[in-house]
């Protein structure tokens, strides 16, 4: 009977060593399956963190850059605010001596209207007229003043006209001095005058002539041009409208380099 019962107590032994061995192995297992969870998980976590370090620096860099680029549009703000003012302060300073100039071209524009308008006030209205337009002033002279019909020969009494007006102007400085032919729409076409193009521009070279040969005015300053029948007064329809358009314009203008300059 011993033996059966020694063998039996062997066997539940190692029954007993089997069974602890199989926990100890389930336990050894799972542990070691949560340490490599674990594992995991501290690694996920470094990652992130790691992540979370890299836009915090970035952050970091961004707001220094902000702060650096604020500073910059700040010290630019300052030197603008400060250029803009005197970039007015000039302005105002231009503007004035732009006006006093204009106004001082005025003043001398008007003096040299009543100038030639007190030097040649025998003649009639429908001989002459003395205006400012535009800044400039127009002495127009009519047809029956200086020309024949058709003819581009200045008549005496023109030449007095004209020589009184030289007077004026050849003692005024900084203006010149532009000759414009006009006709009326009738055609034109003789041996001399092949149309209402020749036969103004003609005119115009004529007075230029008397001004400047005859009566001394610099050449330099003068300008003849002939504009035919397209810059009527009037309509060309009535006597009186054609007779209107026959005209010689002689156009004084003041010297604008000062204030082109001031422009520039």
């Amino acid at each position: 009977m011993k033996k059966p019962f020694h063998h039996l107590i062997f066997l539940s032994f190692i029954i007993s060593i089997s069974f602890a061995s199989c926990v100890s192995s389930q336990k050894y297992k799972a542990s070691e399956a949560r340490a490599n969870q674990l594992q995991n998980d501290k690694a996920t976590v470094q990652s992130r963190l790691n992540d979370c370090n890299t836009q915090v620096n970035d952050l970091n860099n961004q707001k220094t850059a902000l702060m650096n680029e604020n500073s910059l549009v700040l010290g630019d703000l300052k030197t603008l605010s400060a250029e803009s003012k005197m970039t007015i302060a000039d302005q105002a300073k231009r503007l004035k001596r732009l006006q006093d100039m204009i106004q001082a071209q005025k003043n001398v524009m008007t003096k040299l209207k009543n100038s030639i308008a007190d030097a040649m006030m025998s003649y009639k209205t429908d001989e002459l007229n003395v205006y400012i337009k535009d800044g400039n002033v127009y002495v127009s002279l009519a047809e029956k003043l200086l020309f024949k019909s058709g003819s581009d020969v200045v008549d005496p009494k023109g030449k007095e006209a004209l020589k009184s007006l030289a007077l004026v102007i050849n003692n005024t400085n900084d203006i010149s001095v532009m000759i414009e032919g006009h006709t009326d729409n009738v055609p034109i076409k003789t041996k001399v005058f092949k149309d209402n193009w020749d036969l103004s521009t003609a005119r115009a070279t004529a007075i230029v002539r008397i001004l400047t040969v005859d009566n001394g005015f610099d050449s330099n300053r003068i300008t003849a041009s002939g504009r035919s029948q397209f810059h009527p007064i009037m309509p060309n329809e009535a006597i009186e409208g054609r007779a209107a358009n026959r005209r010689t314009e002689i156009i004084l203008s003041p010297d604008l380099k000062e204030i082109y300059k001031l422009l520039e």
